[in-house]
């Protein structure tokens, strides 16, 4: 395990160490699951969704963990597409542990990222390496991943790679009275049946969906299938607020739903600045002086 620490402890400036949450939030009830809306972001821009998110939510917590179990690059040649290296990179630098997860011979590319990172104060990156479904326990167990720390986990999996025992883990971390792990789960509409399909050995797919009624999954379309992932979220996980957001595949080469990034918080402010981010992702960045001014931070 590779980990890059900070260096000395300093004393934090006010603005950027309140408490993360009310000391005794309440856990609500689930909601109604939200429908995908239809602005296109297209999957070159799925790494900058979930760091513009990000980026925007920091405002609001001051602090937080990081969690990517599928962390190295899908396209090693595009840095843009590599969302660890966004949210590593992304100003202000207030969250402060990362946990960049992934299979030994991927972990490379993470390991020459965490050494190109700037000493930043009160920071500890920790590249995992083994099959995240197994390493998921041993950062869990982190003093980091406390109840008051807002933890933000990526699932940037392939197809089928993460079992949904990992992220019930996740989501049944924290106890009553404090905000749940908040999940970005990126599910591959856009060729998961034709996976399916192809699989002579069923533990693959049981192990993914944790039911063995995962057949059941072929005939439901692409909508059928955000469906019923969001409502697993809500009815078996407990999520307040879930929404199936659409990446599409360019225009030019079909338009298509390609993913859905199955987004699920329990905090309130969770799909407001989600929606900001999606309907955004075309626009510069907003510089820290506009944000803190927006957030209230001045």
């Amino acid at each position: 395990m590779k980990k890059k620490g900070a260096g000395g402890k300093r004393k934090p400036k006010a603005s950027e160490a309140p408490p993360l949450f009310p000391d005794s939030p309440v856990q609500l009830a689930p909601g109604s699951i939200s429908q995908p809306m239809a602005a296109p972001v297209w999957t070159e821009q799925k790494a900058q969704l979930i760091a513009r998110y990000l980026r925007y939510f920091v405002f609001i917590t001051k602090h937080g963990a990081y969690i990517d179990g599928f962390s190295a690059p899908k396209d090693p040649d595009n840095p843009n597409s590599w969302a660890a290296k966004l949210v590593l990179d992304s100003e202000p630098r207030w969250l402060r542990q990362f946990y960049l997860c992934d299979l030994p011979d991927r972990t490379l590319h993470l390991d020459a990222l965490v050494d190109a990172q700037p000493d930043v104060p009160n920071r500890t990156i920790e590249v995992v390496p083994g099959d995240f479904n197994a390493t998921v326990h041993r950062v869990l167990r982190s003093p980091a991943i406390s109840g008051k720390t807002a933890t933000f986990c990526l699932l940037d999996q392939f197809s089928t790679e993460c079992h949904w025992q990992t992220v019930r883990s996740l989501a049944q971390h924290k106890g009553p009275g404090f905000h749940k792990i908040e999940l970005f789960y990126f599910l591959a509409a856009g060729w998961l049946f034709r996976s399916l399909s192809g699989f002579k050995d069923s533990s693959i797919p049981e192990a993914w969906w944790g039911r063995s009624d995962w057949e059941s999954l072929r005939g439901v379309g692409q909508d059928g299938l955000a469906l019923r992932f969001s409502e697993r979220f809500q009815s078996e996980l407990g999520y307040r607020f879930v929404k199936a957001w659409p990446i599409y595949e360019r225009e030019g080469a079909g338009g298509r739903i390609m993913f859905y990034m199955i987004h699920a918080s329990d905090h309130p402010q969770a799909p407001v600045q989600m929606n900001r981010a999606y309907r955004n992702i075309v626009e510069p960045l907003e510089t820290v002086e506009q944000l803190m001014f927006e957030y209230g931070q001045q």
